[in-house]
C-alpha cells in the first residue's frame, strides 16, 4: 500500500519534528459497527513500533481501545473481512496479511479502505488522519478526533460503496461467481501508467483524477482517491485525547 502512504505523507503531514518529552495520553478505539466479524489490522511505517500485535478479532458491535505511544508515531489502520480458518490456514478475502491474525508489521492485500495516521508531531503535538481509498475500498470507515484543540474534522467514507461498484471495478469473493467484497482501485483494475501514477505521470502535475477515482470521490469527498489527490477537508488538531476509528455507520 505504498501509494497511499506517499499521498498522506505529501497532503497531510505539517511537520515531523520530535520532541523527546512526554506527550499528553493519546487513546486509539477501533469500533465495529459491522453486523459481522471483522479482523482490523495495524501496520506501522518504518522505524515505528507495531501496536497490539498489528491485529486481532473484533466482535459486530464491540470496541478495542489501547494507548498510542507517547512521542512520534506513524502507520495505517484497515479492517480485514471473510476471514475464517479452512483447511488449517487462517485467511481473509479482503485485507490479508500473509494468513496471519496478527500481522505483526506486515501489510494487507488490497482492495481495503485504508486510515492514515501520525500522531505528536510537530510545535503543538498535532495529530493527523486521513482515509484512503487509493487502494480501493472493502468498509467503510471514518477517523473521529476527541477533545482535540483547534481545527478537527471527522474524516472518511460512510458510504457502503459494495452496492454501486462499478462492474470493471468489482472484487469478488470466489472468482467471478462471489459476492462483490471489495471495490478496487482503477490502478489495481486496469494496471496502466496513468491510472496508477507511475513513471511519466508521477507528480502532481501529470497525476490526475480518472473516471474511476471520481466514483470515489463523488461519493465520499473527504477521502484520497488516487496518489496526489489533495482532499480540501483539511485539519491542524492539536493535543486530541482519543481517535476513534469506526468501521460501518
Amino acid at each position: 500500500m505504498a501509494t497511499a502512504t506517499q499521498l498522506f505523507t505529501c497532503a497531510l503531514l505539517i511537520s515531523c519534528t520530535l520532541f523527546h518529552v512526554a506527550r499528553p495520553e493519546l487513546i486509539i478505539t477501533l469500533v465495529n459497527n459491522c453486523h459481522f466479524t471483522i479482523y482490523p489490522a495495524i501496520q506501522p511505517n518504518a522505524g515505528h513500533p507495531v501496536l497490539e500485535k498489528g491485529g486481532f478479532p473484533l466482535q459486530t458491535l464491540t470496541h478495542r481501545s489501547f494507548r498510542a505511544p507517547d512521542q512520534l508515531w506513524s502507520g495505517r489502520i484497515w479492517g480485514r473481512t471473510g476471514c475464517a480458518h479452512s483447511n488449517g490456514k487462517f485467511h481473509c478475502v479482503t485485507g490479508d496479511c500473509n494468513n496471519r491474525i496478527e500481522c505483526n508489521g506486515l501489510g494487507g492485500a488490497t482492495p481495503a479502505t485504508l486510515a492514515q495516521i501520525t500522531i505528536h508531531h510537530g510545535h503543538k503535538d498535532f495529530s493527523s488522519y486521513g482515509v484512503s481509498l487509493v487502494d480501493g475500498f472493502n468498509l467503510p470507515m471514518t477517523v473521529t478526533p476527541h477533545e482535540g484543540k483547534g481545527v478537527c474534522p471527522v474524516v472518511g467514507c460512510r458510504a457502503n460503496l459494495l452496492a454501486t461498484c462499478p462492474e470493471k471495478l468489482q472484487f469478488r469473493s470466489l472468482g467471478r461467481h462471489g459476492h462483490v467484497a471489495g471495490c478496487k482501485s482503477g490502478c489495481e483494475a486496469l494496471g496502466t501508467d496513468e491510472l496508477c501514477c507511475r513513471n511519466h505521470y508521477n507528480s502532481p502535475q501529470t497525476c490526475r483524477a480518472s473516471t474511476f477515482s471520481e466514483f470515489f470521490k463523488h461519493a465520499c469527498p473527504a477521502t484520497f482517491t488516487y496518489a496526489h489527490d489533495s482532499p480540501s477537508l483539511t485539519h491542524e488538531c492539536s493535543s486530541p485525547r482519543e481517535l476513534k476509528v469506526i468501521f460501518c455507520h
